[in-house]
């Protein structure tokens, strides 16, 4: 078996989440997202485990960056937590948030490491839910604004950015099957849901082209793979349905091809 030669250019990197990995919870004025009340539920997680202090990443960070540095690594898309930046996910914003964002920022710049911010990586300010979270058109001016302040902030260091990470994981895991949060099941909420993420990506987009600054903003979708099991015109048309419903729906619209009509259907 021969080695497989990766082309020029090339660019070795890692990802991670803030709740997953940021841990301090509690601590310099962060707010709560909608993960540390679902998390903290009963029989929602398995353990029982919670983000509050993960890989304790808040505090680590320079180590983990040092890490990434032996490992080779030339790029690293981290995470955002808009309650760790505001707190109540609109209104002032929190100096100790920023300046944590900031010195990771500038840590993987001195390690040659190239930073690649996603802005929503399903942490939504619990104090957003509580007003309805993305089920509220409001949630999406919210999250313009909040991209905005991240452009501001970041944008002179940061060139990549990703508005949201797979949001076919927070409308149908979050709000139709319930099993992640904040753990709603109600389709006709979902379908808002939907919708309302797609508005606040096009507006995160828009707040960064009005920005000026330099660099290249996209979105994360989870994709499947979806083939018929035979040569049956059911299968076939279920294929098209399940690519309507897990694929399409969530691409169609950012390239501005609208929603499928088997979804409005």
């Amino acid at each position: 078996m021969g080695f497989v030669a990766f082309p020029d250019g090339f660019e070795w990197g890692a990802a991670t989440a803030a709740y997953q990995i940021e841990g301090a919870a509690f601590e310099d004025g962060r707010g709560l997202s909608i993960w540390d009340t679902f998390s903290h539920q009963p029989g929602t997680v398995q353990n029982g485990d919670t983000g509050d202090v993960a890989c304790d990443h808040y505090h680590r960070y320079r180590d983990d960056v040092a890490l990434m540095a032996e490992l080779g690594l030339t790029t690293y898309r981290f995470s955002i937590a808009w309650p760790r930046v505001i707190p109540f996910g609109r209104g002032e914003a929190n100096a100790q948030g920023l300046a944590f964002y900031d010195r990771l920022v500038d840590a993987l710049l001195a390690h040659g490491i190239a930073p690649c911010a996603t802005l929503y990586h399903w942490d939504l300010p619990q104090a957003l839910q509580d007003l309805g979270g993305w089920a509220n058109r409001e949630t999406a001016q919210r999250f313009a604004e909040y991209a905005a302040l991240m452009f501001e902030r970041l944008g002179d260091r940061v060139t990549r950015w990703i508005t949201h990470n797979e949001p076919i994981v927070t409308s149908m895991l979050g709000h139709r099957l319930g099993v992640l949060a904040p753990g709603i099941r109600d389709l006709a909420v979902t379908a808002r849901v939907v919708h309302h993420l797609h508005l606040s990506h096009g507006l995160a987009v828009h707040a960064f082209r009005a920005s000026g600054r330099a660099g290249e903003i996209g979105i994360t979708n989870a994709n499947t793979s979806y083939e018929p099991a035979d040569d049956s015109e059911d299968s076939a048309r279920a294929v098209e349905l399940a690519r309507d419903f897990n694929t399409r729906l969530f691409h169609d619209p950012v390239y501005g091809r609208g929603y499928p009509a088997s979804v409005v259907r």
